[in-house]
């Protein structure tokens, strides 16, 4: 009947943010997906800016679809939909503002579509990146945008029938709190990610400790560092171990090469596997991979955590 189909989704997914809860709170380690960005580049799907990986959701969207399913074939519990550039700021710059909502929800579909075909559960996370270039902490707006532009994206998300939030790669503080007050205000679980240097800063400057303590009456679900390359991770693990929540890494290869075809920590599915293992052991309850990692670079980390 529609009027059970119509309810049946909802009630299937509030149940899905419950089961994560637990599986965080007492289940093995979660295993996240990896790069979207980098692959689709690798398949030869062009991400230039401003538009970066959502450019495919209009070009190749059979192409992102092809990505998560690879993922959820390699083992991952969590697939992020490409909604890391689908905010209504970006997609002005190449004049689809108005789109936001709808690329949002093509984004949040596609993955939705590879999770639904896994034959275990496997949660959709909505990306929540800075609203500006992640690697310009100081072009962060002013605080009425940051309330305003989050608030509208994590809605979309919502609405879309994201599983959770993930705001993540945040460099300073003050975004970070505006983006987590937004998510909050959704209603759905969220993680916090941030960008750090080799000495466990923010790209701000700011500590990660004393960030990480300025958020924790948000009560993120778990809080994790993405897109800094393993050389990089004791400092933050250290911050990590030591606020109280659970927590995860989806480190990157490190920086590109230019006219290299490689980055500048370019590890091997193994390689990356072994470093897991020691980052588990120090607490992680999530593991995953950012820029550079493929799908069979998720497949070393299931066999990994399984192991």
């Amino acid at each position: 009947m529609p009027g059970q189909r119509s309810t049946a989704r909802p009630r299937a997914r509030e149940t899905a943010r419950a089961e994560l809860r637990e599986r965080l709170a007492k289940g093995p380690p979660l295993l996240l997906d990896g790069a979207t960005g980098t692959e689709l580049e690798r398949r030869g799907v062009p991400c230039e800016l401003p538009l970066w990986s959502a450019r495919a959701l209009l070009d190749a969207p059979e192409v992102v679809a092809e990505i998560h399913a690879e993922y959820v074939a390699a083992g991952a519990e969590v697939l992020t939909a490409d909604t890391f550039r689908t905010q209504r700021r970006t997609l002005a710059r190449a004049g689809l503002g108005e789109r936001a909502r709808e690329l949002t929800g093509r984004a949040v579909e596609l993955a939705r579509r590879a999770a639904e075909a896994a034959p275990r559960r496997v949660w959709v996370a909505g990306s929540m990146a800075p609203l500006e270039d992640c690697w310009h902490p100081e072009r962060v707006p002013d605080d009425v945008a940051l309330a305003r532009e989050h608030a509208e994206h994590a809605e979309n998300l919502r609405a879309a029938g994201a599983d959770l939030l993930c705001v993540e790669t945040l460099g300073t503080r003050r975004e970070a709190l505006a983006a987590l007050h937004a998510a909050r205000a959704s209603g759905l679980p969220t993680f916090a990610s941030f960008a750090c240097d080799a000495q466990g800063r923010l790209l701000s400057g700011e500590p990660l400790a004393e960030v990480l303590a300025a958020l924790r009456p948000l009560a993120p679900l778990a809080v994790l560092v993405n897109c800094l390359p393993p050389s990089h991770m004791e400092p933050a693990l250290a911050a990590l171990r030591a606020c109280g929540l659970p927590f995860g890494v989806y480190p990157n290869l490190g920086a590109p090469v230019a006219g290299a075809g490689r980055r500048t920590e370019d590890l091997d599915p193994a390689a990356l596997a072994a470093l897991a293992r020691r980052w588990v052991v120090a607490g992680a309850r999530l593991v995953g991979g950012c820029c550079g990692t493929t799908p069979a670079h998720v497949r070393a980390l299931a066999e990994a955590l399984r192991g």
